[in-house]
């Protein structure tokens, strides 16, 4: 079998004494790690937070699953790409270290180009949320709101959860053209065209296979008929 690190990481103390956030972790790499044979010959956990242009000075079990990585001629692998960063500049620093990643979530078929490419959405996400949850404050305060209640909290995040929405409707229509593609070859299911996605290679949303709930969802957002 091959041999493998496992990373896990919250971004807070809190976080990590409650044990709940990485039991879901190491849940998911036990669970990838027993379909693809791999065994885990060492765990690293981290409580960090993964902004800042020195988050891997700020990371030494990260730096340390690298090393052990390396020492042991295999790969590290982490629950989600969240877990590494949502920066598309550390990501690609760590591809640079010459140690395979993969994340569970994406599957082991996910080379260092989707790896950016998911780091780059997630990256522009996160940036949209808050330029937009900024400027929805602002506006608030601009007509003499007074920031930090209750209110103005929940507007904000409603502006954000707004910026998600934008988001997966735009994911749903960039994938309007590999549907089509998929439909004119017969599968006009939502099984079938969800195992068409699958075979594919083309990820879901987010980073997962595509089932026929994911397949209705996308469908509806892409405004296509089943």
């Amino acid at each position: 079998m091959e041999r493998a690190i496992a990373y896990l990481r919250v971004s807070t103390q809190r976080q990590h004494r409650s044990g709940l956030a990485l039991d879901a972790q190491r849940a998911a790499i036990e669970r990838f790690a027993a379909n693809e044979s791999f065994t885990i010959a060492g765990e690293y956990i981290e409580a960090e937070t993964g902004k800042g242009a020195d988050a891997l000075e700020r990371r030494p079990q990260l730096a340390a699953a690298l090393a052990a990585a390396k020492a042991g001629k295999c790969c590290v692998v982490v629950a989600k790409l969240d877990r590494l960063s949502r920066d598309v500049a550390f990501v690609a620093g760590l591809m640079a270290q010459r140690v395979p990643f993969i994340v569970a979530e994406l599957g082991r078929d996910a080379d260092p180009f989707m790896l950016h490419l998911y780091a780059a959405l997630a990256e522009k996400e996160r940036r949209l949320i808050a330029e937009r949850t900024t400027a929805a404050l602002a506006a608030k305060k601009a007509a003499g709101a007074r920031l930090g209640n209750r209110r103005n909290l929940e507007y904000a995040g409603s502006v954000g959860r707004a910026t998600l929405v934008d988001a997966a409707d735009q994911f749903a229509l960039g994938l309007v053209p590999a549907v089509q593609a998929i439909r004119a070859t017969g599968a006009t299911t939502l099984e079938s065209i969800a195992i068409e996605l699958n075979q594919r290679g083309i990820k879901s949303a987010r980073g997962g296979r595509w089932h026929r709930s994911a397949v209705r969802n996308l469908l509806e957002r892409a405004r296509l008929r089943a």
